[in-house]
């Protein structure tokens, strides 16, 4: 399982991904609202969090496992 450093507050959990050879992967979830909040005490401001997810945590692929990000 991949995790983002620094994210751990806005970590909410995993979930299993099964592909149709019986594998399955684990991946984390996270909180785009708390990972939000975790850059925006980093010093960014909402839509600089907004945009820094969107382009380097969403937009990045790392593998099967690459972590999911969900909006609640």
């Amino acid at each position: 399982m991949i995790l983002f450093d620094g994210l751990q507050e806005a970590l909410v959990g995993t979930s299993d991904v099964w592909h149709p050879d019986g594998s399955k992967v684990q991946r984390a979830v996270y909180s785009g609202e708390k990972m939000v909040q975790v850059f925006m005490n980093q010093g960014m401001n909402e839509g600089e969090a907004i945009e820094w997810i969107a382009f380097n945590v969403e937009g990045a692929y790392v593998g099967e496992a690459t972590p999911i990000v969900f909006w609640d």
